[in-house]
C-alpha cells in the first residue's frame, strides 16, 4: 500500500466516528503521510460576543487537521500539547481552510505545524501540536 493510500484509509476510518468535526461542518480535502488540510465555513453560531469566529473554533479546525496528519500511518496518535496564535479574526460566511505537516516523527512522538488560512489566503492562526502514538490502528492492516 502506498504512503497516500494508508493515509486516506486511516482517514476515513477515523472520519467515520469522528462526530466533533463532522458536527462542526469539517471537510478533509487532502490527505497525504504527515499532511491533512481540512476546510470549514464559518456560521453565526461560531462566532462570539465581538461577532468574530470563536477561537476555540479556530483550534478545533486546526486540531483535528493536525489529528488526521498525525494518525496517517494508520497508528494510533493522541495529542500531547497544543498551541495556537491567532493572527487575524474569521467572520461568519469565511471558508477556512488548516493545513497541518509533519515536522519531525521520531520514535514515538511527532511535531506538526498548521496554518488556518480564509478563502482570501489571508492568515487567520498558527497551530503547532505535539503528538504521542499509542496503541492500536485505526484499521488492520
Amino acid at each position: 500500500m502506498t504512503p497516500k493510500r494508508r493515509a486516506e484509509k486511516a482517514a476515513a476510518a477515523m472520519w467515520a466516528t469522528d462526530r466533533a468535526s463532522q458536527h462542526m461542518g469539517m471537510a478533509i480535502t487532502a490527505m497525504d503521510e504527515g499532511r491533512a488540510t481540512l476546510t470549514m465555513t464559518v456560521r453565526p453560531e461560531h462566532c462570539n460576543g465581538h461577532g468574530i469566529c470563536h477561537g476555540g473554533v479556530t483550534f478545533m479546525l486546526a486540531d483535528s487537521a493536525f489529528a488526521f496528519a498525525c494518525n496517517s500511518r494508520n497508528l494510533s496518535t493522541v495529542a500531547q500539547h497544543n498551541m495556537i496564535s491567532y493572527l487575524a479574526p474569521g467572520r461568519a460566511g469565511d471558508v477556512l481552510t488548516a493545513e497541518a505537516h509533519e515536522v519531525t516523527q521520531t520514535g514515538r512522538s511527532g511535531i506538526y505545524d498548521v496554518t488556518v488560512t480564509n478563502q482570501e489566503g489571508t492568515l487567520i492562526a498558527e497551530f503547532r501540536g505535539f503528538s504521542r502514538q499509542i496503541k492500536g490502528q485505526l484499521f488492520d492492516e
